[in-house]
């Protein structure tokens, strides 16, 4: 049953439109991702949806009865003046209706005790009646149950049993940020709209937030741009470009593996029909050269046949995104950091202790752990800016590094956007730095812009384009994908892989991780080892996702649990080397494959310039030979298209 349904929606801003002809449709249990690049009208679109804005044109459809909530993006928690000065009593004042169900079935209670002495009466029996039949409704919404359901999700949001009692007052803004989330997904309305719900959610958070939406029985519409979380959650995606929407089932690997693929296939329509369009009007200038009646006719024949041909648009590039390659200083020495014995505390609240490791050039090493553990002051600590309770820092030689803050905190808002970078490299010119400028998007009268009026993209754009510039051969990151749109950390992933140095960052992003680590260190890692779990990554691709594997692992050791506890460390040994072997002679089998496809590929594509050089040199003028080239190069085509989907040219 279709519960939204979106028909022919456009909106513009002056002469800028931000969507156009936009139109989908969801049934109730659909999970709906919607993607694309900063400032395509992902945020625009619920609030059309919502009422919020009215569209130029076309409508939107609610079904009748069904309930909306939305989570705005960086959304502060707007509070309930009558419901208390606690996260809990907010909480609980989600459930209005059962709220009021319960003063109701107090009053009635009430009026029982009162009226026992009218015991048997008629109006007595009504009010009995009444009592038992609102008492089995409260029941049925879920009463009993809904005050420890409200302090089971904010415990799930991160919230302590002690911040579930404070003040409102003393909230951080993700913590404010948290709780409007929890509120939303308390309500449980019938149409949920999450705009980046997952900014602020360390990754146990977002474990548990994927599973409840996962399960969750009813429609969401969420925009972000956390793969992992879009693969996990949603069922199909909407991905908005240049104004127009293009919906497709799966979530976001899928979704992104079939857009390649009808990119690849309306560029081949649109190139086959130029290049027929080609070959009819040499044709049409032949005949015309001979100049006799049959071949005036024949070549006015032609020209009908091309005027009645539907012409395709030709398809547009994907959006612009970020440009980036980090430059490099001279040569670091092989031990970049060495941390020992590392303990930080503020005054009783104790983050970590005697925490250990050595940064080695070229790692790329990746810190983890729940919100508050002390990552960010862990870099800090590294980068000197805070000196530790106990312990020691000691870089290795030649360490050139530069710091990546997730706060954006190096940046001086009075500057405009050239201001800020030129006045970090007053030796660069102009042209040199909005070159800079112009491979994070800053065009034209952008680099005149100011930095307090910046989106929160936009700053990490700005903070990116400075550090590129910066010849280091240490990069440490701080969240550094937070803001950025897909395109743009797929651009920062490629960059940082091909940097020839070291990095040391902080991230929530699984799917960066995934890409990137080469070792990862969990802070708080709870599985019995301390303060810092410290793993070195075996196969490039599956950093996170190797780690994870082993934390559990290690946890159900710890627990007592493990599958197989009476299994010898030799017999674990050889199961891992026979799983190994398995998975290189996979890996050796499937690059032989790989091999003989491109080779094949090859072969077409020079079969393809001799087909079109017959076909439109000694062919042109044969007809019978003509058709024949344009059913095998037709059939050649088509073989070479499923060869580069199957190698991912």
């Amino acid at each position: 049953m279709t519960v939204l349904s979106v028909s022919d929606l456009s909106l513009a801003f002056g002469v800028h439109t931000v969507l156009d002809g936009v139109s989908f449709s969801l049934n109730e249990t659909d999970k709906l991702g919607v993607i694309g690049v900063n400032g395509c009208g992902k945020s625009t679109l619920f609030k059309l949806i919502t009422g919020e804005l009215t569209p130029d044109q076309g409508n939107v459809f609610i079904g009748g009865g069904k309930t909306v909530g939305i989570l705005k993006q960086d959304d502060a928690f707007e509070a309930d003046a009558s419901a208390g000065d606690t996260p809990l009593l907010q909480m609980i004042a989600a459930f209005p209706e059962l709220l009021a169900a319960e003063r109701r079935l107090a009053e009635l209670e009430f009026d029982l005790h009162a009226r026992e002495s009218e015991a048997g009466t008629d109006a007595y029996a009504a009010l009995a009646t009444a009592f038992t039949a609102a008492q089995e409704k409260f029941i049925e919404d879920g009463g009993p149950q809904f005050r420890a359901r409200a302090a089971s999700v904010l415990k799930r949001m991160g919230f302590s049993e002690c911040e579930m009692n404070q003040s409102l007052s003393t909230l951080s803004g993700g913590q404010r940020t948290r709780l409007a989330l929890a509120r939303q997904l308390a309500r449980e309305p019938d149409i949920l709209l999450l705009d980046e719900p997952t900014n602020h959610l360390d990754i146990e958070t977002l474990y548990w937030l994927e599973s409840f939406l996962a399960q969750y029985k009813k429609c969401v519409l969420v925009i972000s741009h956390d793969r992992y979380f879009l693969d996990r959650v949603t069922t199909k995606t909407l991905v908005l470009e240049y104004g127009r929407a293009t919906l497709y089932s799966g979530g976001y690997t899928k979704s992104a593996e079939q857009r390649r693929i009808d990119r690849e296939i309306a560029e081949r329509h649109y190139k086959n029909q130029q290049k027929e369009i080609a070959r009819q009007e040499a044709y049409i200038a032949q005949q015309r050269q001979w100049n006799r009646e049959r071949n005036i006719i024949a070549a006015e024949s032609r020209l009908k046949q091309l005027a009645k041909m539907e012409k395709l648009e030709k398809p547009k590039n994907a959006p612009k995104a970020i440009r980036m390659s980090f430059g490099e200083a001279r040569e670091s020495g092989n031990e970049v950091l060495s941390v020992r014995g590392l303990s930080m505390a503020f005054g009783e609240k104790k983050l970590f202790e005697g925490i250990g490791f050595l940064l080695k050039k070229n790692d790329r090493l990746f810190i983890t752990g729940p919100n508050g553990c002390g990552k960010s002051t862990l870099l800090k600590i590294l980068l000197g800016k805070l000196h530790p309770t106990a312990g020691r820092v000691e870089p290795g030689y030649n360490v050139e590094i530069g710091y990546y803050d997730q706060e954006n905190q190096n940046l001086t808002p009075e500057n405009t956007v050239l201001e800020e970078l030129w006045s970090a490299y007053p030796h660069l010119t102009e042209t040199e730095i909005r070159s800079t400028l112009a491979l994070f998007c800053f065009i034209g009268e952008d680099v005149f812009r100011t930095v307090s009026v910046l989106s929160g993209g936009e700053r990490a754009r700005l903070t990116l384009s400075k550090l590129i510039l910066s010849r280091v051969n240490l990069l440490v990151l701080d969240e550094p994908t937070n803001h950025l749109d897909i395109d743009s950390r797929e651009a920062l992933e490629t960059a940082l892989d091909a940097f020839d140095g070291t990095v040391l960052a902080v991230s929530h992003d699984r799917y960066f991780m995934d890409k990137l680590a080469t070792r990862v260190i969990a802070l708080k890692p709870g599985t019995g080892d301390g303060d810092l779990l410290d793993y070195h990554v075996s196969s490039k691709g599956r950093g996170y996702s190797e780690f994870l594997e082993f934390k559990e692992a290690r946890l159900a050791r710890a627990e007592g649990t493990a599958t197989a506890p009476n299994a010898s460390p030799q017999s674990a040994a050889k199961t891992e080397y026979l799983a190994r072997k398995q998975n290189a002679a996979d890996e050796r089998r499937e690059r032989a494959r790989i091999g003989r496809l491109k080779a094949e590929a090859e072969k077409l594509e020079e079969e393809l310039v001799l087909i079109d050089q017959e076909l439109y040199g000694s062919a042109a003028s044969n007809y019978e030979r003509a058709a024949e080239l344009d059913a095998r190069k037709t059939e050649a085509e088509e073989r070479l298209l499923e060869i580069y989907e199957e190698i991912g040219v």
